[in-house]
Formats: C-alpha cells, sequence, structure tokens
C-alpha cells in the first residue's frame, strides 16, 4: 500500500481504506456549516511537523481573522504550533488586487519558503468568481503543475453540492473527493459524509454519519458487514435464561451467541424477562452490557432492585442512551465499544422500536441489526432484542422491522382473557437448529421475577 495519510481519528482513516493519499489533491464539498473547515484543520494539525509545515490559505470566503477565532475552540488546535509548524495565510488581498495571476504568485512564493507537507486552500470554489471559465481553466491547469512541483498533500475546500462534479473543472483534477452533507427528517437532522472519488485506493462506500464537536470530527462508519463464510468456533454448552422453566422450553437455555427477539406488547414483562438473561449470566461469571433506550438509569436502578439485582453489580454495563437525537450509527459503535470494555457474554437491547425511531431509513436498520447479530454470533456474545407490539391479545404480525428471521430465538409475550381477568401468556416461537416446546404457558411477574406456570389446556381461548 502507498503511504498514508491519517486524520488523527481511525474510523474516518478506516472509512478511506487507511487514509488519504500522500501529496494527493483533496476536495471537501459540502454546503456551508457541514464541517468542511474544521476537517481541513483536524488534517493540519495531526501531520504538521517542523520539517513539513502545513499552509492554511484563507480566500475570501470567511474573515481570517474568523477562521483563526473559531479554529481556538477546537481542542486539538495547538496555539504553539502556529507560527512554527502551521501557517495561517490570507490569499484576499492578493486574490482582490490581482486577481487569479497574483494567488499564483502568492502560494508559489509561500510553497517554495516553507516547503510544506500540507496545503488548505478555504474556498477555493470562491476563486472561480475572478475569471471566466476559460481562464479559470488555465489557472486550474497552472495551479496544479505548480503543486506538483513541490509535492504536498492538498485540501480544496469548497461550497459545492454533489451535482457540480459534473460541471467544475477541478473535479477532474482531484485525486479524492469527500462530500459532507447534512440531511433532515421530520424534526431530526443527520449528518452524512461520503467519499465520491478516491483514485488508486479502495474505500468504504456509503453514508457515514458523523458528528461535530470539540475534538473535531467524529465518524460512524456504516455498519454493513459482508457475508463471511469463514468458519468458527461454537460453544456446546447452553446458557440458562434465568427462568428455569423457559429453559426446558429453550431445550435446556440459550446457545453461546444466539440471538433472541422477546416481543409483545407494552407492560408484559419483556425487559424483566431481558433482566433475567443478563443478572443470571453476571452470576455465572459473564458480563454483560445493558444498553437501554427506555428506562432512565434512575428508574431503572429502582426496578432492579425490586427483585434482588443491582445496576452496580461487578460485570453489568448500562449503556442507556435517549432516542431523542441519537444517531444509531454512534449507537452501534458505543455499544461495541463497551461489550469489548468489559469483555460482555451477554447484552440486552431494549429496545428495537426506540432504536428504529434513531433510524428513518429502514433498509439501514435492517444492515445495522444484521450486522450487528453477526458480529455478536461470531465473537460467542448472545443477544436479548425486546420488542413492542400494538397488539395486546390478537398478534397479527411478530415485528415490523425485519428482525425475526435473523433471531435465533423469538419468544412471544400476550395477554389473554379469563373472564374478568386478564392473564399474560408465554410461547417459544422457533428456536433454530434446536427443539422447543410449541406451548403456550400463563406466567406471573413476582418479588423472585418471572415465573412460569402450566400450560394452557385447549379450551382456553386467546380473546
Amino acid at each position: 500500500m502507498s503511504e498514508r495519510l491519517l486524520s488523527g481519528h481511525s474510523r474516518l482513516d478506516g472509512v478511506l481504506g487507511g487514509g488519504l493519499p500522500v501529496d494527493a489533491i483533496n476536495m471537501l464539498i459540502g454546503l456551508p456549516g457541514t464541517g468542511k473547515t474544521i476537517l481541513a484543520q483536524q488534517y493540519l494539525f495531526a501531520n504538521a511537523t517542523l520539517e513539513r509545515p502545513a499552509l492554511y490559505l484563507a480566500t475570501v470566503s470567511e474573515p481570517f481573522d474568523k477562521i483563526l477565532r473559531y479554529g481556538q475552540s477546537l481542542r486539538f488546535f495547538d496555539p504553539g504550533a502556529v507560527g512554527n509548524s502551521v501557517f495561517y495565510e490570507d490569499l484576499g488581498p492578493a486574490l482582490n488586487e490581482r486577481g487569479l495571476a497574483g494567488v499564483l504568485e502568492q502560494v508559489t512564493g509561500l510553497v517554495k519558503e516553507r516547503r510544506p507537507g500540507i496545503i488548505v486552500i478555504d474556498s477555493f470554489k470562491a476563486l472561480s468568481a475572478y475569471a471566466e471559465a476559460a481562464e479559470f481553466r488555465r489557472f486550474l491547469h497552472d495551479f496544479a503543475g505548480h503543486l506538483s512541483a513541490f509535492p504536498a498533500s492538498s485540501f480544496w475546500i469548497g461550497e459545492y453540492g454533489e451535482e457540480e462534479i459534473a460541471m467544475a473543472p477541478e473535479f477532474a483534477v482531484a485525486d479524492a473527493i469527500i462530500s459532507l452533507s447534512t440531511t433532515r427528517a421530520s424534526e431530526r437532522e443527520t449528518r452524512s459524509l461520503r467519499v465520491l472519488k478516491l483514485r488508486g485506493s479502495e474505500f468504504a462506500p456509503g453514508q457515514h454519519a458523523y458528528r461535530l464537536s470539540a475534538n473535531g470530527i467524529d465518524v460512524f462508519p456504516r455498519l454493513a458487514d459482508q457475508i463471511d463464510m469463514t468458519s468458527y468456533p461454537l460453544d456446546g454448552a447452553r446458557h440458562s435464561s434465568g427462568i428455569a422453566a423457559l429453559d426446558d422450553m429453550l431445550a435446556d437455555g440459550y446457545w453461546p451467541g444466539a440471538s433472541t427477539l422477546c416481543a409483545g406488547p407494552s407492560g408484559c414483562g419483556k425487559t424483566l424477562m431481558g433482566l433475567h438473561f443478563i443478572f443470571n449470566g453476571v452470576r455465572q461469571g459473564e458480563p454483560g452490557v445493558l444498553a437501554t433506550l427506555q428506562e432512565h438509569p434512575t428508574q431503572l436502578a429502582r426496578i432492579v432492585e425490586g427483585f434482588g439485582w443491582s445496576t452496580k453489580e461487578q460485570g453489568v454495563e448500562l449503556m442507556y442512551r435517549s432516542p431523542v437525537d441519537m444517531y444509531i450509527d454512534e449507537w452501534v459503535y458505543d455499544l461495541l465499544e463497551a461489550v469489548e470494555r468489559i469483555g460482555a457474554r451477554r447484552v440486552l437491547i431494549d429496545s428495537l422500536t426506540d432504536l428504529k425511531l434513531a433510524s428513518p431509513d429502514e433498509i439501514r436498520f435492517r444492515e445495522y441489526m444484521y450486522s450487528l447479530v453477526q458480529r455478536f454470533s461470531r465473537q460467542g456474545v448472545s443477544v436479548f432484542m425486546t420488542s413492542e407490539l400494538p397488539d395486546l391479545f390478537h398478534v397479527s404480525r411478530l415485528s415490523e422491522f425485519g428482525v425475526s428471521h435473523l433471531s435465533d430465538n423469538v419468544v412471544l409475550l400476550q395477554y389473554t382473557r379469563d373472564g374478568a381477568t386478564v392473564r399474560r401468556a408465554l410461547t417459544v416461537l422457533k428456536t433454530r437448529a434446536s427443539r422447543h416446546e410449541p406451548e403456550t404457558r400463563e406466567f406471573r411477574i413476582t418479588p423472585e421475577g418471572i415465573v412460569l406456570g402450566d400450560p394452557f389446556i385447549p379450551a382456553q381461548t386467546f380473546d
């Protein structure tokens, strides 16, 4: 592989196939406010050295002092590097006085003087307004030629839309094109990064979510794992669900690495069944991550303590996120990091219904869930997922999210009427590659947790 220019952010470098090629012309495009300047400065400070300094050249799109002032609010901004390994210069006066010829002359002089390893021009698009099309093409040819005489990695920033790629001549010169955008769905905004071109290199296609903060740009690569046909070891021992009667219905418990979907209406015990799964594992020496999008940690702690457990037990990692303004992309990487950090063997996701709200794109949601389930399976991590059904008594469909077919086990909880009494019922609908008891049993929620009763007799109805 050719030498790569790193961003200082490993996930972004992964999207770019290990980083941008060194000494390439890279275009960062997007509408105002998408983070182009932040990303360029992130590359600047991550790579500038005394021997190969960095040049940041402002044109006429944004006041020079404003770029510096906002740059200082970023944590990677190193005031000690400014004037030593990072140099900010203003091309505006030369551009206004002598046009593109003045820009070419000033840039050539700065490159000869500084011998930079990185050059940023912000905004490059603004230069095209200072010449007719033919003159701008000649400038582009001369400018690229001058840069090639002094090899450096260049970033040309512009407020381009993706539809301009086929028309603007600078895109033909570029070796890499990275697009930053913001999309709005209802009241939710999502930032997305796309690699549109990366000459001579592989990259991760599709839209990758990102956030902007004082740390710079934080990218969450699209989780869309390809089918992996290589074999991996399977543990043949069954693991208890924490509910003895349910273990019997599942043929002695769960397979390690299995995924279980527990679906049912509100209040029927889905979360409690998942808590049995997590805390039973912890007490068998299997750490677990409790990933909840429903109860606040204070509320959940009270619920858990009511059944003799504690969210502060060693081996339990509580990961609470609000579904409001949440990126599913970010949530997935937080979960993967939590699993790795504590060596988790069990995961509870409560619930898929809330998680789906954070992903308005149904195909994207299914890609994430497929990839997540497959990764956990290969790692031997068992996952228990809850899903809320709208039907209280007549269950007409199991899942709206296309997850039931991915699950190894499917458990249905529902309410039944018995005269004036409403009772809870449990059915194991599916256990992949294993036998199970296809019967419906009543269950009760007691201070000790879920207790299964006898099977319903045929004369009983589910009206």
